[in-house]
């Protein structure tokens, strides 16, 4: 399995913990993150949300994040999987999922590539609400997120 998938699928999250950990007695840590679509945003009702990506492009970036992670933490793998097309309230649409021998970096790493992916990766939101659609604009607190993690 690839490091980093984009897919319209739905998630297998357990599928993914346990294709990374398969067998591999040395991993003392697996920790996951997994973001779900939320039915509120911007003070507005969301009943479904649509998700774009640049393909090729996309999978590039998210590879780069993780190839960033491993060479700042003890990786022993990364999967990450981000879900493109239609989705509703509570659909997971990305899980990242982080393997080490200890728990302090597996945290770490996890944390540091969902900050990056949120602002690195082409991926474009449209959210329907009561009064239409609309295109999602790139959080000011992500880009936090992401600048706390510079050295």
């Amino acid at each position: 399995m690839s490091r980093a998938v984009v897919q319209s699928e739905p998630l297998d999250i357990a599928r993914v913990q346990d294709g990374l950990r398969a067998d591999n007695p040395a991993i003392g840590a697996l920790v996951s993150f997994v973001g779900l679509m939320r039915d509120f945003n911007d003070g507005d009702q969301v009943s479904s949300l649509f998700l774009e990506h640049y393909p090729g492009m996309t999978e590039k970036a998210l590879d780069a994040i993780i190839a960033e992670a491993e060479q700042r933490w003890d990786l022993m793998g990364v999967r990450v999987i981000h879900r493109v097309g239609a989705l509703k309230p509570l659909d997971p649409i990305v899980i990242v999922v982080v393997a080490s021998a200890h728990r302090g970096e597996a945290f770490d790493a996890c944390e540091f590539i969902i900050d990056y992916l949120k602002t690195r990766a082409p991926f474009w939101k449209k959210e329907r609400t009561g009064e239409g659609e609309r295109w999602v604009d790139a959080r000011e607190s992500d880009s936090e997120a992401q600048a706390r993690w510079k050295e």
